[in-house]
């Protein structure tokens, strides 16, 4: 896998590159990834806005900056995404912020269609479900851990919701909108932490 992950890094992303790779594709009327659809288009644009609001709004903790502050090494977040995903659109801008919180992260973000190898040891109930971090010691590119797509709380909303329902709709995913919305990034500042806790425990 460190062959795979290593070229990765190579076509890799900074998140203001990300940005603006996901921006320039919009204005030429594309989205990112393998397929192209009116759809996929549309929640591009509207994930978009979600970004530039989140990257003005979410602040990340006090408790959470002084644990990112004082982690042990370096290390390199490595996050699979894609400008269509309502959940990469709410998590992604809340990883970047506390990455810039710490000279112990660098973060990195790869577009998942064209990084299917890697994807592939990730799945989620065999699907590949993003985002996705990879924790990597940034000096082995050893993978320490691995987060997404969700947080706890979002994930469990969305399986009550299939639950009731027998389908994730239009409705579910506003609810999951309004779910992080509510949240402000607090969950996913938790959990990746958390994530970096249990590989010191």
């Amino acid at each position: 896998m460190i062959n795979t992950i290593k070229q990765v890094l190579e076509n890799s992303f900074s998140y203001a590159d990300y940005r603006k790779k996901v921006a320039n594709l919009i204005a030429e009327g594309k989205s990112t990834g393998h397929e192209q659809s009116a759809d996929l288009l549309h929640y591009s644009e509207l994930n978009e806005t979600r970004m530039h609001r989140l990257d003005k709004t979410i602040e990340v903790i006090d408790e959470m900056k002084n644990k990112l502050q004082n982690l042990d090494k370096k290390y390199i977040w490595l996050v699979l995404s894609e400008g269509w995903c309502g959940d990469a659109a709410q998590i992604v801008p809340v990883i970047h912020k506390m990455a810039e919180v710490t000279d112990k992260v660098e973060l990195k973000i790869a577009l998942r269609d064209d990084n299917d190898a890697l994807m592939q040891y990730f799945l989620t109930n065999g699907g590949k479900a993003i985002p996705k971090l990879i924790l990597l010691d940034a000096e082995t590119l050893e993978v320490l851990a691995d987060w997404g797509p969700r947080p706890a709380g979002a994930k469990q909303l969305i399986l009550d919701y299939k639950a009731a329902h027998g389908i994730v709709d239009e409705t579910a995913k506003i609810e999951l909108q309004k779910w992080y919305l509510h949240d402000k990034g607090i969950s996913i500042q938790n959990e990746i932490v958390e994530l970096h806790e249990n590989i010191l425990a």
